[in-house]
């Protein structure tokens, strides 16, 4: 079982992925966790590439984080993709919700959105969105790919699958 969780910054990717975790028991790696250096400074892109690498090798994971220069070694390596299509002003809503908050995911507790980072989660719906919908059609055809639109979508689906 090879799973990633992508979506926009602030989708809930993480929290959504910390569950799955927890349900079925499978190593999860956070892409932040690797990229992002306490300082806030950031690994070279080979250093982060070799330590994808190294997670591909695994049995079973869960990836999460979107990292769209990566993003379809990932979905080829992976055959279970899920897609937190959240509406932008949850996910600004989300991390607001978050700031000032020590995070498993995150190396460094962010206090405040910086214009780069409300920019790139505005935009995602425009530069992101479509590239990804694209990338799953180009591999839907060996792959179990979730897309989500609500918490309530992602709460039932965890309910349904899981708490049986």
């Amino acid at each position: 079982m090879k799973i990633i969780v992508i979506g926009s910054p602030g989708a809930g990717k993480s929290t959504f992925a910390r569950r799955l975790r927890d349900k079925i028991n499978i190593p999860l790696f956070h892409l932040d966790l690797i990229y992002l250096k306490e300082d806030k400074s950031t690994i070279s892109k080979e250093e982060f590439d070799k330590c994808l690498q190294e997670i591909f090798k695994l049995d079973k994971y869960i990836i999460d984080g979107n990292y769209p220069r990566t993003l379809e070694k990932r979905i080829i390596e992976s055959n279970i993709i899920y897609f937190l299509d959240i509406d932008k002003e949850e996910c600004l809503k989300n991390i607001n919700n978050r700031l000032n908050i020590k995070r498993e995911d995150m190396p460094y507790v962010d206090s405040e959105i910086d214009n780069a980072f409300f920019k790139k989660v505005n935009n995602f719906p425009i530069e992101q969105r479509p590239k990804i919908y694209d990338l799953l059609n180009k591999y839907q055809n060996n792959k179990r790919i979730y897309i989500f639109k609500t918490r309530n979508e992602i709460d039932e689906y965890i309910k349904k699958e899981f708490d049986k």
